[in-house]
C-alpha cells in the first residue's frame, strides 16, 4: 500500500513522510514497490480538486494503474483490529472498446456553484444516478469519464464518483496534464 494524504491546511504526506507537491512524482518513482500495489489517496473534503489532480498525475507518471480515493467509513472497528482501506477505485484510461458517458462538474462563474453535465447536457444533481442508469440500460460496458473543475472541493468530485459507482460504472478520471 502506498498512501498519499493532503489536508485542508496544505500539509502533504507520502507514506509517513512529509513531501512537497513538486517532489511527489520523484518520491513515488524512487520508492521500490510491487507492481500490483495500489495508490491510496486520502484528502480532506475541502482540498481543491486541483491538489488531488497533482497527486493523480504523479501516480500516473509512476505507473500506478488504478488509484483508490479513500472514503470515510461508517463502521467502527474493534479495538486492535486491522481494517483494510476502503474507497473508490478510478482509472486513468478507458477500457478498450468502451464508450464512456461523459460527466462534467464545472463551476458556474456567475453563481460560483457547481454545475453538473452528462454528455454535455446540464442536469440537476438529484438526477445523476437515474440518468446514468438509464443510459446504461442497454450497454454491456458501464464506463463513466469524470472531468472536474480544479477549483471545486474534493468532496464534490468524490460525490459524483460515488453516485456513478453505485450505478455500476467503472470510473475514468480525466485529469489535467500538469
Amino acid at each position: 500500500r502506498v498512501l498519499f494524504r493532503s489536508t485542508a491546511d496544505g500539509n502533504v504526506d507520502f507514506g509517513v513522510d512529509p513531501v512537497t507537491p513538486a517532489a511527489l512524482a520523484d518520491d513515488m518513482k524512487s520508492q521500490p514497490r510491487n507492481r500490483e500495489q495500489k495508490l491510496y489517496i486520502k484528502a480532506d473534503a475541502r482540498v481543491p480538486f486541483a491538489d488531488v489532480e497533482k497527486v493523480l498525475a504523479a501516480g500516473r507518471t509512476a505507473l500506478f494503474e488504478a488509484p483508490v480515493l479513500l472514503t470515510s467509513q461508517p463502521e467502527s472497528p474493534q479495538p486492535g483490529a486491522v481494517v483494510s482501506p476502503k474507497g473508490l477505485e478510478v482509472l486513468f484510461v478507458s477500457p478498450a472498446g468502451s464508450q464512456p458517458v461523459e460527466v462534467q462538474v464545472i463551476v458556474d462563474s456567475a453563481q460560483r456553484t457547481p454545475i453538473l453535465k452528462v454528455n454535455n447536457r446540464q442536469i440537476p444533481w438529484t438526477n445523476l444516478q437515474s440518468m446514468i442508469m438509464q443510459i446504461f440500460q442497454n450497454r454491456p460496458e458501464k464506463v463513466v469519464r469524470v472531468k472536474a473543475d480544479g477549483q471545486l472541493p474534493f468532496a464534490e468530485i468524490v460525490h459524483v464518483i460515488d453516485v456513478c459507482h453505485s450505478a455500476g460504472a467503472k470510473i475514468v478520471l480525466a485529469i489535467s496534464e500538469l
